[in-house]
């Protein structure tokens, strides 16, 4: 009798053992499932930015960026989505960043390029993570069994949508409309489904403070895809043109350190360009023609403020606009100079 209770109580021991790696094999699976999830948060690579961090530095708010500000957040705040179409250098991205951070949502930011496909917005599987689960319940003998499961990376629609973020969309017109397919679910039926996850997991639901901005250049511009009607009717489309001459000077004086005279010389030369020549020329022009003018302007202290030499105006412009005729002859660039001299 002494000996079958002892066997019982042997029995039972290895029943506990048996039991506690399972609680612990079950554990694992649980953890896996977590770690999975939040794979982004734990490679440090999340796309959740703060709101706070995402407003450009330095960022100039006149009576007509606010306005436009003013559109954007009314809109926002209508459950609707933002679609900022306008000139390239005309100040789209720095606006588009100030509304969301207006917000206080977090902030998940995506480039649109050729490369971008459905899996780049909403995630894929990348890889596979792997442990072990050891069984000895029956003395003696010892099962290991390694069990593999593939791991999911949310990208950042999916991340956006989850977590209620603003998502800002740059040059949203440069991917290809059949990367945006998904985007139709998420803004008619407030649904994301996500190709490639199975059951459940298939689809999130569209978080009620969801938000999304989008950028686009004209369709005019070189490497711009005309999306879909059906898409770009669920969007409320604001044109940004380039800023009057008082925004502009305000923008330009943000960014360096010159008299008010110098810079309206700056600015009124961009804006004579502008409406000279071919080629498109935004505000970004007007400060990078800043920029070069403090390294490259030699006047003596004796010349007359905000009068720059004729010569060094011309060769900046020249500078900073000829990327626009890349690929173009040499003769295209010298009459470009002598448009820009004719011009000053």
């Amino acid at each position: 009798m002494a000996d079958d209770t002892s066997r019982k109580r042997t029995v039972r021991g290895r029943k506990i053992t048996a039991s506690r790696e399972q609680k612990n094999g079950r554990k694992a699976k649980k953890e896996l499932a977590r770690t999975a999830s939040n794979a982004g948060e734990r490679n440090g690579d999340s796309p959740l930015s703060d709101p706070e961090a995402v407003v450009p530095e330095p960022f100039v708010e006149t009576d007509a960026i606010r306005s436009l500000r003013d559109r954007i957040d009314g809109w926002l705040e209508a459950d609707q989505p933002v679609h900022l179409i306008g000139p390239t250098g005309c100040g789209k991205t720095a606006l588009a960043l100030s509304a969301a951070a207006e917000r206080g949502r977090p902030v998940v930011w995506l480039n649109g390029d050729e490369a971008v496909d459905t899996a780049a917005l909403v995630g894929s599987h990348a890889g596979g993570e792997r442990y072990e689960e050891n069984d000895q319940f029956v003395s003696g003998v010892s099962k290991k069994t390694e069990i593999v499961r593939e791991r999911w990376v949310d990208n950042p629609l999916s991340v956006a949508v989850r977590e209620g973020a603003t998502l800002v969309y740059n040059e949203f017109s440069r991917s290809d409309p059949a990367a945006h397919n998904v985007l139709l679910s998420v803004f008619e039926e407030g649904v994301l489904e996500r190709p490639g996850k199975h059951g459940d997991d298939r689809t999130i639901d569209v978080h009620p403070e969801f938000r999304a901005i989008l950028t686009s250049n004209d369709v005019e511009y070189a490497g711009v895809h005309e999306q879909q009607d059906a898409l770009l009717d669920r969007f409320i489309g604001v044109h940004v043109d380039y800023y009057d001459d008082e925004t502009e000077r305000e923008i330009v004086a943000a960014h360096v350190d010159l008299s008010e005279d110098e810079i309206a010389t700056i600015v009124d030369t961009t804006r004579a360009l502008r409406d000279e020549l071919e080629i498109v020329i935004g505000t970004r022009a007007a400060i990078t023609a800043a920029k070069g003018l403090t390294v490259f302007d030699d006047r003596a202290e004796t010349d007359e403020d905000g009068e720059f030499d004729d010569e060094t105006l011309a060769n900046v412009f020249t500078d900073v606009l000829a990327p626009k005729l890349v690929g173009e002859n040499d003769g295209d660039i010298d009459d470009l100079r002598s448009r820009i001299t004719e011009t000053i």
